[in-house]
């Protein structure tokens, strides 16, 4: 869990997103310097940078005086996929800007905690914060929602609230899980509804890594459905992602790489950053690459509250602009630029393609085609340097290919963070709410009740106490009726849009 804030003395970097094979980046000895990115250094200096962001606590602490605006994010990191994409994103955060944090790592083995301990980021993690097991909950839901949930509920919510206090204006929890495992899906859904008791008030988004139709968990199916109840009643945001959509993603990377298209010197055999600074090649571990992808995401939705901006945007107003309905809170998320390769030397995008590239199918981080389904509502949030009058300009460009639900024509909400990511000239990230997420519900549905027709694993559920077979029709029956929500939305796409009279102002 990883407390971001904006600070005062927060500066652009210079240096480039991925570092050259072997190179070291620094974060910076002191905070009141600005980094560079650009000069390698020693291991050891880096954790002693680490070690000197934590000692700072207080001190950025005291400029909360001088910006009252000033928000606080907490990410909640469950499980071993939620802790890789969390330990990137942070890796990633310092690079761009020396952020305090209050970290809680939890999961029901020690692996990837440990690796994480043991990597150059140890240094940034209170070892004091952390919440392991041995056993690990076995990809059962059950075991990590009923044992592990009520077994560790009160040493989770004292670390919540430590993290909480530190805060001087907590706005959101962010979640991030994965459905298919049994930790991610189950303990991770119980925290919602501890979130949702212990801090009422405060928003709860969720970042969700769905299985692909190949997972090699062959429980997922379950995992996943009883996980959606959970999320249903308690998140106010998840934003779906699809391992499979971020396997195509890197999978036309390599396509671009190996075919020299689009004019690229990317080498064949480039190297993609890890979330812990390390090097692999993602040809042999491709979810480091895909990791870094979810973690720009985060980057891109928290940048508002890390930097200033001609137009910026709290994490409030996205539940508040993007949900019309309460059940409705999925948000379909779209990244571009989406290079996550090392040693890319491709011509950056001109602007108008970035916010075309953001509505075409190949940018979704869900297997859908946004731009023949249905919009409730859109969220555009660019950073660089992009003017109010060029998003107006590509707002205007783009409405006539996108279809809007006809009480929500001007469905549409924007923010310009002034900060571009490091090694880009400007980014974009569009969150829609948009029918073209049921798909991926319909085939979750599907899957799994191939397994439940035949009782199939069941026995493994049923064993753990307090858990039911209501428990699972309860969740096919709340899946369900979601879906029936979204093709009641999608029958009205051909509903003619009524031309509404405006009020006319005589100058």
């Amino acid at each position: 869990m990883v407390t971001v804030r904006r600070s005062a003395l927060a500066q652009p970097c210079d240096g480039k997103l991925f570092p050259e094979p072997g190179e070291v980046l620094s974060y910076g000895s002191d905070l009141r310097q600005r980094r560079d990115l650009r000069s390698p250094r020693p291991l050891g200096e880096l954790r002693s940078c680490a070690r000197g962001i934590q000692r700072r606590r207080g001190f950025l602490s005291a400029l909360s005086g001088q910006r009252c605006s000033m928000t606080q994010s907490v990410i909640v990191q469950v499980g071993q996929c939620g802790n890789q994409i969390g330990c990137c994103f942070w890796d990633l955060a310092l690079r761009e800007h020396a952020a305090v944090n209050q970290a809680v790592l939890i999961d029901m083995e020690e692996g990837v905690v440990n690796e994480i301990l043991q990597g150059p980021l140890r240094d940034v993690f209170d070892s004091k914060q952390l919440i392991t097991d041995i056993s690990g909950s076995g990809n059962n839901w059950a075991v990590g929602h009923k044992v592990f949930g009520s077994r560790y509920q009160e040493e989770i919510l004292e670390k919540l609230r430590k993290s909480a206090e530190h805060c001087d204006c907590l706005q959101c929890f962010f979640v991030i899980h994965s459905m298919g495992g049994g930790t991610g899906s189950g303990l991770g859904t119980y925290l919602l509804k501890v979130l949702e008791d212990e801090f009422p008030e405060v928003y709860r988004f969720v970042t969700s890594v769905y299985p692909s139709g190949e997972d090699d968990v062959i429980t997922s199916p379950y995992n996943s459905i009883l996980a959606m109840k959970e999320l249903n009643e308690h998140a106010d945001c998840v934003l779906p992602i699809d391992n499979q959509s971020l396997f195509d993603i890197i999978s036309k990377i390599d396509l671009v790489v190996n075919s020299g298209k689009l004019g690229t010197t990317i080498k064949p055999k480039s190297l993609v950053t890890s979330s812990a600074g390390t090097f692999k090649k993602w040809q042999e571990k491709p979810f480091d690459a895909m990791n870094n992808i979810v973690a720009n995401l985060l980057l891109s939705l928290t940048s508002s509250a890390r930097f200033e901006g001609s137009l910026n945007m709290d994490l409030n107003e996205i539940s508040m602009n993007l949900v019309p309905f309460p059940q409705l809170h999925y948000l379909v998320s779209s990244l571009t630029p989406l290079y996550t390769l090392a040693d890319v030397n491709v011509p950056p995008r001109r602007l108008d393609q970035m916010f075309s590239d953001a509505f075409s199918k190949d940018h979704q981080l869900i297997r859908a085609d946004p731009k023949h389904s249905l919009y409730l509502a859109c969220a555009l949030m660019v950073r660089g340097n992009v003017q109010i009058s060029d998003l107006r300009r590509n707002i205007e460009r783009l409405k006539p290919s996108l279809q809007f639900v006809s009480w929500n024509q001007e469905g549409w909400k924007t923010s310009l963070c002034s900060v571009p990511p490091v090694g880009h000239s400007h980014s974009l990230l569009a969150l829609a709410n948009n029918t073209c997420v049921k798909p991926t519900f319909v085939e979750l549905r599907e899957r799994f009740l191939r397994l439940y027709k035949k009782k199939a694993h069941l026995h493994h559920y049923l064993q753990i106490e307090g858990m039911e077979e209501s428990c699972f029709t309860e969740a096919e029956s709340s899946l369900s009726a979601l879906i029936r929500e979204y093709n009641q939305l999608d029958a009205t796409k051909s509903m003619p849009v009524e031309d509404l009279p405006r009020l006319s102002v005589a100058v």
